[in-house]
């Protein structure tokens, strides 16, 4: 059995629940505002990673001190991500918001894995991903205008 296949349907369940999440976060921002909505968001996943974390007896948490000390930074980011998200997809709309996120980090992890900083893999930018990232903003300001 190809071993790609359970790690693209991980993938693509990822991408649904961030969808799923940008638009109930959108629903949310309307109705009582981005703070409170990305406090809800984070308030309910930590009591569940929480419950996760109890039933794996706290896993390889110990390890934290091991880990970069900028990659700490993920929970902050993950409160920007999920407030421009929400905040966004009131505002803009579900697809054009979400287009944008994503036409962002394309090109964020494009120069992070040219550089081979933060932890990224190097790999130089070639004539391709240029090439890629070029229609990718193409089909950006298609949808968005």
């Amino acid at each position: 059995m190809n071993t790609m296949i359970p790690l693209l349907a991980i993938a693509a369940i990822g991408g649904i629940a961030v969808t799923l999440q940008a638009q109930f976060m959108g629903l949310m921002d309307k109705q009582i505002g981005t703070l409170e909505s990305i406090f809800i968001t984070y308030g309910g996943g930590g009591l569940l990673i929480g419950l996760a974390m109890l039933l794996s007896r706290g896993g390889n948490l110990a390890g934290w001190q091991q880990v970069p000390w900028y990659a700490l930074s993920a929970g902050a980011f993950g409160l920007i991500i999920v407030g421009t998200i929400g905040y966004g997809t009131a505002r803009l709309g579900l697809v054009t918001t979400l287009v944008i996120v994503i036409a962002a980090q394309f090109i964020t992890g494009a120069i992070l894995d040219h550089f081979g900083v933060l932890g990224a893999e190097h790999r130089p930018v070639d004539v391709n991903r240029i090439f890629g990232m070029g229609l990718m903003l193409l089909g950006t300001w298609i949808i968005i205008k």
